[in-house]
């Protein structure tokens, strides 16, 4: 494919989505959501809080919750069913945790692998009663719904999913509760929280919560997710002749690792009609751009957690070579996206060798086509497709279709790009 032109609005935020999702459900009124993602994961959560007597209606770029306030929810007749979804697994467990029900939560194979313990440590210190059905730590998981205390943790992960588990149960304890990361995750909870009217505190590293808030339905326009925004980004830096713009992107400073690793490997990234208003936003107008190695690690891990596939990719194009540090968390991804990334990239001809927390990537060989094997991770998969539109050879990936887990029409957008 040579030459990207055009406009593009990625889908809406996956991490916003969710969360309108549940906050409007605990608010009293109607909550309007428009660009909702229609992504599997966020469908996840619209079906556990109907299963929780929350109506929800969805329409063509639109969602309407009708909440019935932070005590409002009922108990579910049957389990809730996150799908693939560990926010929806890791947030709602927060909020179930201080209701006067029970229930059980389980997934598909993915859910049941990945580590619940992160939640189950914090919920428990504030009395929750949570128990991994199986005893491994994961899904399927039990909850008893009972009254909460609260607490302070000390997260050893810097984790929104994390941190979210925590203030949302926090509404329901007897107190101030607050959390501390060792470095500051995305805060769209604490945004978006305070929106509806709680009280949400932050300072630093550690976010604090008053309990027992009257939350109040808000309308909500869900920015373009920059995870899927990243994408688009690499294909119009790596293939010649491109100019592409995407418009009204979520640019949120707990996010935007992309923007500044780009920066730093010499793309040529403008942001155009920038809104700092509440999430903020910006167009992204990118151009074809000569690439070279960078280190990524540190503080900006979390801000760029899932984005780098792609941007281990783009590292193999590049020159010189890219040190990815500090993101041993891609191991309990959808997949060990360590693991995947070395294996699909050797495939390609790419020098790549892991290491236990994160990659080393010699980039400037030359690559080709290959068989991908996604591991059923939407990630995987969509940074591979963008690969295989640069390469010689024809490049095939394994489980592909799990790109509609947060963007069911990427491949449509990608090559529409290119015509």
């Amino acid at each position: 494919m040579t030459g990207l032109h055009g406009e593009l609005t990625v889908p809406g935020d996956k991490s916003i989505s969710h969360r309108a999702v549940m906050f409007g459900s605990l608010a009293k009124g109607t909550t309007r959501i428009t660009h909702f993602l229609e992504g599997a994961d966020c469908l996840s959560t619209i079906s556990c809080f109907r299963k929780m007597g929350i109506d929800i209606e969805k329409t063509d770029g639109e969602v309407l919750v009708h909440g019935k306030g932070l005590h409002g929810l009922s108990a579910p007749s049957e389990i809730l069913d996150v799908g693939n979804s560990g926010t929806t697994t890791r947030l709602i467990s927060g909020i179930l945790a201080g209701q006067d029900f029970d229930c059980e939560l389980n997934g598909d194979a993915s859910i049941q692998s990945r580590p619940m313990k992160r939640i189950m440590t914090p919920l428990s210190l504030m009395g929750a009663d949570i128990e991994s059905i199986k005893g491994n730590g994961c899904a399927p998981l039990r909850i008893r719904g009972k009254k909460l205390h609260a607490a302070h943790y000390n997260s050893p992960v810097a984790s929104a999913q994390v941190k979210s588990c925590v203030l949302l149960a926090g509404m329901y304890a007897d107190g101030i509760t607050s959390v501390t990361e060792p470095v500051l995750s995305r805060n769209h909870t604490e945004l978006m929280l305070n929106y509806f009217g709680a009280h949400v505190n932050s300072i630093d590293t550690t976010a604090s919560i008053e309990p027992e808030p009257f939350l109040e339905a808000r309308d909500i326009t869900v920015p373009g997710d920059i995870s899927s925004a990243a994408y688009f980004i690499a294909a119009g830096l790596l293939t010649s002749g491109s100019e592409i713009l995407l418009k009204n992107v979520g640019i949120n400073p707990t996010r935007d690792g992309m923007l500044r690793i780009c920066k730093a490997m010499g793309a040529d990234i403008t942001l155009l009609n920038v809104n700092d208003d509440g999430e903020p936003t910006a167009d992204l107008l990118v151009r074809t751009s000569t690439l070279h190695g960078t280190t990524i690690g540190g503080s900006v891990i979390p801000a760029l957690i899932d984005e780098i596939p792609m941007l281990a990719v783009m590292a193999a194009f590049a020159d010189g070579t890219t040190i990815i540090k500090d993101a041993a968390e891609l191991k309990v991804k959808e997949s060990d996206r360590i693991a995947v990334m070395v294996e699909n990239l050797s495939r390609m001809g790419a020098d790549i060798t892991a290491t236990d927390d994160g990659m080393i990537i010699h980039g400037g060989r030359p690559l080709h086509g290959a068989e991908i094997d996604s591991h059923l991770d939407h990630r995987i998969a969509m940074s591979f497709a963008v690969a295989g539109t640069i390469v010689d050879g024809p490049l095939s990936i394994l489980g592909g279709d799990c790109v509609n887990i947060s963007y069911p029409d990427f491949y449509s957008d990608l090559y529409k790009l290119g015509e």
